[in-house]
């Protein structure tokens, strides 16, 4: 008789990675071999990070247009429809906001003396002058310039760059309305293409993410070892993930609670008590998108807010809201640009506040697909994505607690669109047989 081979989740293997990434560095420092780690353990964790740019531009395109398009009921729901985008986009650029004020204010990528940042810089030294030249561009550029370069003149030419990933945005988002205006008929090819395209491209995410454990574990190697095992670097790694957590937890506990008290007439209590089956799924499966049956029958059944309602907001908030996604990606990227020793001016913060509204659009909401919309925030304010492999470690926790503050944000703005109807906790509104 054989036995089954037991099949471990791609975090914990992750997890893995990440302690044999710090064991294998440990022994590199003590025994002499940062060469050999350098050779041959560290462009495994190089091609890791190229796959994560690789599927960047096809990624935001093809999700982008999928996530617009999807949401054409719009035209029949025009006053819902606005509402429940308007809360979404509003909803996500607190939570972006709030990110950049915690990450400026306790900094902590500074843990690290100047001395080691140098030492980073010298490390990655082309992509940081790319970066700090990028930066005097920008510095040097007139006020509406940012506008000016968010429209290509070339779609290929703009696909070819990471750092232009606004143009792509832009040209995506045009791509979508055109479709929209057009008559369905029309249009029914395209997007029946973009259909299948969309589930080749997080096939394509699925199968990078499975090399995950091999890259992190690679990508720590290598950083330990050229490190020399510096203390400073699990001290910066900590605060960050520590700033991450409370972060989302005030999110999920703070914030949210002040919306409901604010914009509804439910008791923060019984919206807490009848989410928490969903905050459950979404922590254990790290998908927004896996999670959603169980939320749309909690918000109807008891909540008690209209399936109309219910059904046309969470799946839209599934694909465009992502206010713990968009949190992490504003931490992230100010974090791995401090370490860096990298000063992000106002107009490179706003840059990020603006893609990360954009790349929330269009994030997949399934395990992994905040990592990959990090790389087109990163490019955006042209900070290196080798810093990728500092936060990588600790990538599975935060996306578990993340997707909790993923579906926690949508089931609160569906109650404020469902309360401002007037289509929550009416007997009519639901099936009784589903009480």
């Amino acid at each position: 008789m054989k036995l089954k081979k037991k099949k471990y989740p791609l975090w914990i293997k992750i997890i893995f990675g990440m302690i044999l990434g710090i064991i294998w560095g440990l022994i590199a420092v003590e025994t002499g071999l940062d060469k050999f780690t350098e050779n041959w353990i560290k462009p495994w964790g190089t091609i890791f990070i190229k796959l994560l740019k690789l599927v960047a531009v096809p990624l935001i395109f093809v999700s982008l247009v999928k996530g617009i398009t999807s949401i054409t009921d719009i035209t029949k729901l025009s006053r819902i429809g606005l509402k429940t985008v308007g809360l979404y986009m509003a909803s996500t650029v607190i939570a972006i906001v709030f990110g950049l004020v915690l990450v400026n204010a306790i900094k902590p990528g500074h843990s690290f003396s100047k001395e080691t940042r140098q030492e980073f810089q010298a490390q990655y030294e082309n992509s940081v002058r790319d970066s700090e030249d990028i930066a005097g561009l920008v510095k040097e550029r007139p006020p509406l310039a940012f506008f000016e370069d968010m429209v290509p003149d070339n779609i290929f030419a703009a696909s070819a760059d990471n750092s232009n990933m606004l143009q792509v945005i832009f040209f995506s988002i045009l791509f979508s309305i055109a479709i929209i205006i057009l008559e369905a008929n029309k249009v029914t090819v395209v997007k029946e293409l973009f259909d299948g395209l969309n589930d080749i491209i997080l096939k394509i995410v699925d199968i990078i993410m499975r090399f995950a454990p091999i890259g992190v574990f690679a990508l720590l190697s290598a950083l330990i070892s050229e490190f020399s095992g510096d203390v400073q670097l699990f001290v910066a790694l900590g605060k960050y993930a520590i700033l991450t957590i409370v972060g989302l937890l005030l999110m999920i506990f703070g914030l949210y609670p002040l919306y409901i008290r604010l914009f509804t007439k439910v008791k923060t209590r019984d919206f807490y008590r009848n989410l928490l089956p969903v905050q459950m799924v979404a922590f254990s499966t790290s998908s927004s998108a896996a999670t959603l049956p169980v939320t749309l029958k909690q918000c109807t059944e008891k909540l008690k807010i209209s399936r109309s309602v219910a059904n046309f907001v969470l799946p839209v908030g599934v694909t465009i809201n992502m206010d713990g996604s968009s949190f992490y990606q504003a931490i992230s990227a100010v974090f791995i640009a401090q370490v860096f020793g990298l000063d992000l001016d106002i107009g490179q913060q706003l840059t990020i506040v603006l893609t990360a509204l954009l790349a929330s659009i269009g994030a997949p909401g399934v395990p992994g697909g905040a990592v990959i919309m990090l790389v087109v925030v990163l490019s955006s304010v042209g900070i290196p994505a080798e810093g990728l492999a500092l936060i990588m470690g600790v990538e599975r926790p935060l996306d578990m607690i993340r997707t909790v503050a993923n579906v926690t944000g949508d089931a609160a703005v569906t109650s404020i669109v469902a309360s401002t109807e007037n289509e929550i906790g009416v007997e009519e509104f639901y099936d009784s047989d589903d009480s």
